[in-house]
C-alpha cells in the first residue's frame, strides 16, 4: 500500500486521476482505519487530506456555512455561532464516537462511510445541506447530501471524484432544527433509531415549512411525508405530535439484529420523531424572539 499526504485539492485531484487502483481518502480515519485493520479493505492508495488547509477551515459568508472535509467534530462544536445557528447538525456531529474520537472524526468521512445509521446525515438533509464534489482536472459540482448515500457501504461518488465541503443554506428566519436518536448504551455506541427534524414558523408561530428524515431504520435515510404534512400550518399542539409519532412509525422499515427488533425500531422511531418535533419547534419560537 502506498501513503500519500497532499497539501492542495489540486494536488489530491490530481493524485486520484492518475491512480486506477483501490484509492481511500482518510479524512479523520475513525472509519477505514478499522475496516483496513479487520482487512475489509486493502487498498493501493491512502489519501491522507488532514494536510490540505483549505479542508479544515469553517466559512461562514453570505450564502451560509462551507465546512471543509477535515474539519472534525470537536471543531464543528467548538464554533460558537454555527452551534447556535445549526444546533441539530452539531448535535448530530456530537453523537460520532468518543471525546478522542470527536477530535479526529469529519462529517464528510460520516457520510461517505454511507451507513444508514450515521448520526450527522439526518440532520444535515434536514436543512438543506450541499456537498462540493471534485472530480478529475479539478472540476467542482454540487449536489444535496442525500444524494451521496446509495445502500450500505456505497456512495454515488466516481472513481475518481472526492468531497471537499459541506455547504450549510444560510438558514430562514425563524427556523430551529433538532437531533435525537436512540442507542443501548450511554454513549459511544451506534444509532438504534435517529430523528433529525427542522421547522420553519412565521411571525405567529404557524409551522410553514418541515422536514423530519429517519435514520436507522432502512438502507438509506428517509422522509416522513405525512408528518411533514402533519405539522405545516399547525402550532404543533397534542394531537398533531401524536400523529407525527404514528406516521413516523409507519415509515419504517427495518431489520431484526443484535442492537433492536423490528417492532422495537418502529415504536422508538415515532418516539424519537415527537420528541425531536417538539425540541425543534421550541428552538424556532425561541429565534422569533431574539
Amino acid at each position: 500500500m502506498r501513503y500519500e499526504a497532499p497539501v492542495t485539492v489540486n494536488e489530491l485531484a490530481n493524485l486520484l486521476s492518475s491512480n486506477d487502483g483501490i484509492v481511500k481518502i482518510l479524512a479523520g480515519g475513525t472509519d477505514i482505519l478499522v475496516q483496513m485493520r479487520s482487512g475489509a479493505i486493502e487498498p493501493d492508495l491512502l489519501v491522507d487530506i488532514k494536510g490540505i488547509d483549505a479542508m479544515n477551515i469553517i466559512t461562514k459568508n453570505k450564502d451560509g456555512y462551507q465546512i471543509g472535509a477535515s474539519v472534525s467534530c470537536a471543531a464543528l462544536n467548538e464554533n460558537v455561532e454555527l452551534k447556535q445557528d445549526y444546533a441539530g447538525v452539531c448535535e448530530g456531529a456530537g453523537l460520532i464516537g468518543s471525546a478522542q474520537v470527536q477530535g479526529r472524526a469529519t462529517m464528510v468521512g460520516n457520510l461517505c462511510n454511507a451507513s444508514p445509521a450515521a448520526d450527522s446525515v439526518p440532520c444535515l438533509v434536514a436543512v438543506g445541506a450541499t456537498v462540493t464534489v471534485v472530480g478529475n482536472d479539478g472540476a467542482t459540482r454540487q449536489t444535496a447530501v442525500e444524494n451521496i448515500p446509495q445502500s450500505p457501504g456505497l456512495t454515488s461518488l466516481g472513481k475518481h471524484e472526492f468531497i471537499s465541503s459541506i455547504n450549510l443554506p444560510k438558514k430562514p428566519i425563524n427556523t430551529g432544527d433538532a437531533y435525537l436518536r436512540f442507542i443501548p448504551r450511554s454513549e459511544m455506541d451506534i444509532a438504534v433509531v435517529g430523528c433529525a427534524v427542522c421547522i420553519t414558523l412565521d411571525d405567529e408561530g404557524v409551522c410553514t415549512d418541515a422536514k423530519l428524515f429517519l435514520g436507522a431504520v432502512a438502507e438509506k435515510i428517509i422522509i416522513v411525508k405525512d408528518a411533514v404534512k402533519a405539522m405545516v400550518g399547525t402550532m404543533l399542539d397534542d394531537e398533531v405530535v401524536d400523529n407525527l409519532e404514528k406516521s413516523a412509525s409507519k415509515a419504517c422499515s427495518p431489520i431484526n439484529d443484535k442492537r433492536g427488533t423490528i417492532e422495537f425500531r418502529t415504536k422508538v422511531a415515532g418516539v424519537l420523531a415527537k420528541r425531536a418535533a417538539i425540541i425543534a419547534y421550541k428552538r424556532a419560537m425561541n429565534k422569533m424572539k431574539q
